[in-house]
């Protein structure tokens, strides 16, 4: 086994120079570096040959490409370029690419995209029965990564500019107000609208989930914006949270001992949790303190499941049995997925970083591979997933970029757009 320690020192010895001995400190930031890399290698060499769009996994069909996993990418690519990874012109021409085929050649519904897409054709790859068209969380996840490109991409070359102007057209014609209803229980967004079964999914999007950015961007949209009684009567519904209080530390965002880590995630790549709050808290607050439950959850069971307290993070991921949204209590079976400590490095940096340390020192061999680590791995069981899922790869390095530089929250938050959205929400009233 290769130490992880060597593999960081030759990483430092061009900086350093040959025979020095690396600190700590260096040592963690070549770590995180090369956890970055290793991510952003999944959208760069990874990504679909033809569109340029993220694939759903590794052992998947490889034309199957996910929508959400494909914003994700985005981010990722940014990261990318600013640290190096990848040639900036080189990713402006792959952008470029990708952006005029979601245009061209993506089926599209009132804007909004599918969940999942063939990379080849562009046409809506079912994701169940009667999914079969939009899937507006999926967009939303597309559509931060779009203005993340805009805003990031600012140079005066027409490669640049015509990647700004696609990704502006993109933004502009997803249709938030189509999927504007008032249900029995009040205004809110539905998930799903499909060209053959119209709305017979009938799902609503309600909080404290995954979904945030959903609605944040329905009410800074330029040309289909949503009033923001939308956001406070379905996002911000009755069942947002409960007072209560887990291993100590009072909660008041969500249910029960915790949610999965994605949903602390996904929609905080480019939205920075810093600037909206609940219960007088901002959103940051209360994910470092779902971490925290995590953190301590985790060792409350190192009996009951091998590598417990040392490594620590249930999210949703490949498990033994099967795809699933882990969380502590019942639905925990002894998986883990790197993803969700890794991802969570701004809310709880020391614990993130003891976890890393821990993969690295006592099963990198084991879990390492050409994208990071893998998926998940039961160690109880003695399983490893057999590969990466764009989802889940897809968050690492744009999170442990927000700590390290805050670059894509600091991105993202320059859309003017998004400032106009969260002015809505500061002179509008909850109910």
């Amino acid at each position: 086994m290769v130490k992880w320690f060597l593999v960081l020192a030759f990483a430092l010895v061009g900086a350093r120079g040959a025979g020095s001995v690396p600190s700590p400190a260096a040592e963690v930031e070549a770590a995180l570096t090369e956890v970055q890399q290793a991510g952003v290698r999944y959208f760069w060499d990874f990504g679909h040959p033809v569109s340029g769009l993220a694939r759903e996994g590794s052992n998947r069909n490889p034309d199957l490409c996910a929508i959400g996993a494909t914003g994700m990418g985005f981010f990722n690519l940014i990261v990318g370029v600013e640290r190096g990874f990848v040639p900036r012109a080189e990713a402006v021409e792959r952008l470029r690419a990708t952006l005029v085929f979601l245009t061209e050649e993506a089926e599209r519904f009132h804007g909004a995209f599918p969940h999942w897409i063939n990379g080849t054709t562009g046409k809506t790859i079912p994701f169940s029965k009667y999914d079969d068209g939009a899937d507006l969380v999926e967009t939303a996840y597309l559509a931060q990564g779009l203005l993340a490109l805009r805003e990031y991409f600012d140079g005066i070359g027409p490669a640049e500019m015509r990647l700004r102007d696609l990704a502006d057209r993109l933004w502009r014609e997803i249709e938030w107000d189509w999927f504007a209803r008032r249900t029995d229980r009040g205004p809110c967004l539905l998930w799903h609208w499909s060209p053959n079964h119209q709305w017979k999914k009938n799902l609503p999007i309600r909080g404290f989930n995954e979904c945030h950015i959903v609605y944040l961007l329905a009410l800074s949209s330029p040309t289909h914006a949503v009033e923001p009684e939308y956001y406070w009567e379905g996002w911000h519904n009755p069942g947002f949270g409960r007072k209560r209080e887990q291993f100590g530390i009072p909660l008041s965002l969500g249910r029960g001992v915790g949610p999965p880590l994605f949903w602390t995630h996904y929609s905080y790549l480019g939205l920075d949790p810093r600037v909206l709050s609940h219960d007088g808290r901002t959103y940051f607050e209360h994910f470092r303190d779902l971490c925290r439950v995590q953190v301590r959850y985790a060792r409350s069971r190192s009996r009951d499941f091998k590598g417990y307290d040392a490594l620590w993070g249930l999210t949703a991921s490949l498990g033994p049995d099967g795809y699933a949204a882990f969380a502590p209590g019942p639905r925990d079976n002894g998986t883990l997925a790197p993803t969700a400590a890794l991802s969570s490095l701004p809310y709880a940096p020391k614990q993130s970083i003891a976890c890393l340390r821990e993969l690295q020192r006592n099963h990198r061999e084991k879990l390492w591979g050409p994208y990071g680590f893998r998926d998940a791995f039961n160690l109880t069981r003695d399983w490893v997933a057999p590969g990466y899922l764009g989802i889940d790869v897809g968050p690492i390095a744009p999170m442990i970029e927000n700590h390290r530089s805050g670059l894509c929250w600091r991105t993202f938050m320059k859309a003017p757009e998004i400032a106009t959205g969260l002015k809505q929400l500061q002179t509008s009233t909850p109910r």
